[in-house]
């Protein structure tokens, strides 16, 4: 397995305090080879070098994952959920190759207070709890700045760029837009699966796009420096926040539904209102999700003809990858919250055949060093491999950020 050459030094999370004491014990899953390794890509000792020199030397961005460690047992993460404290993959992250991740933490599947998520007070307490971890150790940096990436780059750090996936949580209070940058945020999608005050997510039948109030809080997110996201977002949703927004938005993690016919894909009609607008989409790789005609069983393969596609349709400028991983059993936490991850809707009822894990891309700690291997053998070449592996995202978050 590829390493990356960073500065970590052991810490693990809440360590400044005493497991089974201060905070609830739970047996959680590997950060590195919790499955097989990756075995689909042969390369030549110029080809392994090459990717080295690409990973070690560019900057790398994630638009969408969720580096934590989930439990060993898989159905023990609701109650692992409602303590809180998600425990940051940082082994995992020092060996991923990863400059910066944007992390949207667990969103829909927090459960603190409720078992329908997405309260305000649940993202809060998720939000401080994190916070709180990070400051204690000084190999992951929380990004709140360009300058906070670039620093990460020099120093052989990592920079955790935090995000939400719906704003959901701001139910009707445009301030706590605000409040959410306060703490951090810097990417924010606007609705998940179900509708909120903003707009439409993709599990409701029909669209209403983007309301009145929706239309405020893409103006704020705009003003603040906040990065929209429309991955979850129904389709007239969609091409109305990129419509509204005067700055350039993301599909931080999602595919093509011209190669995978599902709602949870973007049409290209999206995808290139996104590109038009300067914006980028991220290809994701969560279990089930960007399957392809051509590679029906999800593994890197279905990933990268999602993003040939994307490529083909709106240029190479305009796409990246956000792969949408974890570290645990992630088709498991899928079956876990299926109702609230609205799954079902989301593949709008296409067979497909399910996968213990996503071959190539089941973890953060391995998704970039395939890629780019991937890249290095389909004869990308080092520009355009910089360019989706973080020089795209890098643009847009250089645009938006104040």
């Amino acid at each position: 397995m590829f390493q990356s050459a960073k500065r970590y030094t052991g810490y693990r999370s809440y360590s400044y305090l005493q497991e089974g004491r201060d905070y609830r014990s739970f047996d959680l899953a590997r950060e590195v080879e919790r499955v097989p390794a990756y075995s689909g890509t042969d390369l030549s000792v110029s080809e392994t070098d090459r990717v080295k020199r690409l990973v070690d030397e560019s900057i790398v961005v994630s638009t969408h994952d969720h580096p934590t460690r989930f439990p060993d047992e898989i159905a023990e993460t609701i109650d692992y959920n409602r303590t809180g404290r998600h425990r940051t993959g940082y082994e995992g992250l020092a060996r991923s190759g990863m400059t910066a991740v944007i992390d949207n933490f667990m969103d829909g599947t927090a459960c603190v207070t409720s078992q329908s998520g997405w309260k305000w007070t649940d993202i809060i307490a998720d939000l401080g709890l994190r916070f709180s971890d990070l400051a204690h150790q000084d190999f992951v940096i929380k990004a709140e700045t360009v300058a906070d990436i670039h620093e990460a780059k020099d120093s052989g750090r990592i920079a955790l760029i935090p995000g939400l996936e719906a704003s959901t949580p701001i139910e009707n209070e445009l301030d706590r837009i605000d409040i959410l940058y306060g703490f951090g945020i810097r990417q924010l999608g606007i609705a998940y699966s179900e509708a909120n005050t903003l707009g439409s997510g993709l599990k409701e039948r029909g669209d209403g796009g983007l309301t009145v109030f929706g239309r405020r809080a893409v103006e704020r997110m705009n003003r603040l420096g906040i990065v929209i996201d429309v991955s979850h977002s129904g389709d007239r949703t969609s091409l109305e926040t990129i419509e509204h927004s005067d700055q350039p938005i993301m599909i931080t993690h999602a595919g093509a539904r011209g190669v995978w016919n599902t709602n949870r894909m973007k049409p290209d009609n999206v995808i290139k209102a996104c590109a038009e607008r300067g914006g980028v989409i991220g290809l994701e790789a969560a279990p089930h999700t960007t399957l392809s005609a051509d590679h029906r069983l999800h593994s890197i393969e279905s990933v990268m003809d999602h993003f040939v596609y994307c490529v083909d349709l709106v240029g190479i400028e305009h796409v990246a990858f956000g792969p949408d991983t974890l570290f645990g059993d992630h088709v498991g936490l899928h079956d876990l919250f299926a109702g609230a991850l609205s799954l079902g809707e989301a593949h709008s009822g296409v067979e497909y055949e399910r996968v213990p894990y996503v071959d190539g891309l089941e973890n953060p700690a391995e998704c970039f060093w395939n890629i780019v291997s991937w890249l290095v053998t389909h004869s990308y070449s080092d520009d355009e491999i910089r360019a989706v592996i973080g020089g795209n995202a890098m643009r847009v978050i250089e645009e938006v950020w104040i």
